[in-house]
């Protein structure tokens, strides 16, 4: 009985991993590192870079979003908790934020923090082309990347990654 405990384990435990997104060369994404002054955003698996995009910030991108509407891209610690298809930005990815850090912050201020911060494409518009966008910080508070790339981010990159956003 115990044998066949152990190669039902061994199983599920094959099976979960091979639903796990790797790169080219067979190495997991564990950690996303955007560092906003460079405007890149990096793959990361065991604090190895994989792949580096350029990115789009928030329109007011210096310093910690503090509060709803003030076009900053927060900084801090976060997760990539969930995905959708967008009908405006393409494919997106949410990013857990506020934090508790951000969540006190917002409290002691007497302001909310805001929500619904996105990894997200560039919108396909037919007035303006996607390079159009692409080295502007355009956005609400969001990361926008091109579409190419961030398709590419999307099958790289599963739902509970470690997002960190760097000043």
């Amino acid at each position: 009985m115990r044998w066949l405990l152990a190669f039902l384990c061994l199983f599920l435990a094959g099976l979960s991993q091979a639903s796990v997104p790797v790169a080219g060369d067979g190495r997991v994404v564990d950690k996303v590192l955007v560092v906003k002054s460079e405007r890149k955003l990096h793959l990361l698996s065991k604090g190895q870079p994989l792949k580096s995009y350029k990115v789009s910030l928030g329109k007011q991108p210096r310093g910690p979003k503090l509060r709803e509407g003030d076009q900053r891209t927060p900084e801090g610690l976060y997760w990539l908790d969930w995905r959708k298809a967008s009908d405006n930005f393409n494919l997106s990815m949410h990013i857990s934020y506020p934090n508790a850090r951000d969540q006190a912050r917002a409290r002691t201020e007497g302001v909310s923090p805001g929500s619904m911060i996105m990894l997200h494409g560039t919108p396909l518009d037919e007035h303006y082309p996607e390079w159009y966008f692409h080295g502007l910080d355009w956005t609400e508070g969001c990361i926008a990347m091109r579409n190419d790339d961030m398709r590419e981010v999307w099958s790289l990159v599963r739902d509970g990654t470690l997002i960190e956003i760097r000043p």
